[in-house]
């Protein structure tokens, strides 16, 4: 079973492959490697869970192939119940031992949220406002800050502290997590994906390389 510390390894390499091109993606996605996994089942090494943005496809920013990730994409990366339930699956089912919650720059439902909060409207769906409502409690708070004076600053930090959100929701929302956080070793961090440059910034929740008697990372 590969290691948190080993997948996250694994997806920057990836995502260095993306941003310069030189992709290996071809031969993990062929009709062997599909039979394969037809035949073997699947040993995803991480789990990903992104937004649907699709301009942030996990697979093709990592330089992964079929079976290498279990990926949930959800407007805004937010954490709701089935979301919660399929990380669990995953971590349980194979062993995966890296969750990664994925935001990007420009995310449309961060920037919902914030012109939500700006311009409060009634016309806005009940389902839509299902998602900015679990997105509100993590940015709202910059909005009484002088951040508030640079929209393109305050973009910034609202994507990020949206991620940071996810991700403390993740690590303490589930007992099950919880314990194969604590017994097992898995890890949960956030990272965000540029759409300019095409590289992920893993900026939260990621160890130092460390290594315990009881626990690898």
């Amino acid at each position: 079973m590969m290691t948190a510390r080993e997948a996250y390894e694994r997806l920057r390499e990836g995502n260095g492959r993306f941003v310069s091109g030189r992709f290996i993606r071809e031969t993990l996605i062929s009709q062997t490697r599909r039979q394969e996994l037809a035949a073997d089942g699947q040993e995803p090494f991480a789990i990903i869970l992104g937004c649907s943005d699709s301009r942030v496809p996990a697979e093709i920013v990592f330089d992964q192939g079929l079976g290498d990730l279990f990926v949930i994409r959800v407007a805004g990366n937010i954490v709701a119940p089935s979301q919660i339930g399929s990380v669990e699956y995953a971590a349980e089912r194979f062993g995966t031992r890296l969750v990664l919650v994925l935001g990007h720059t420009q995310c449309g439902a961060v920037q919902a949220t914030l012109d939500q909060l700006a311009r409060p409207t009634a016309d806005q769906s009940r389902n839509l406002r299902s998602i900015v409502e679990r997105i509100r409690p993590s940015i709202q708070g910059l909005l009484e800050t002088e951040l508030r004076r640079d929209l393109s600053a305050l973009m910034q930090h609202a994507v990020r502290a949206n991620v940071r959100a996810s991700v403390d929701h993740l690590t303490h929302g589930s007992e099950i997590l919880e314990q194969l956080t604590q017994r097992d070793g898995l890890l949960v961090v956030g990272a965000e994906y540029s759409l300019e440059s095409g590289i992920v910034d893993f900026f939260d929740g990621l160890p130092q390389a460390r290594k315990t008697r009881d626990q690898k990372i």
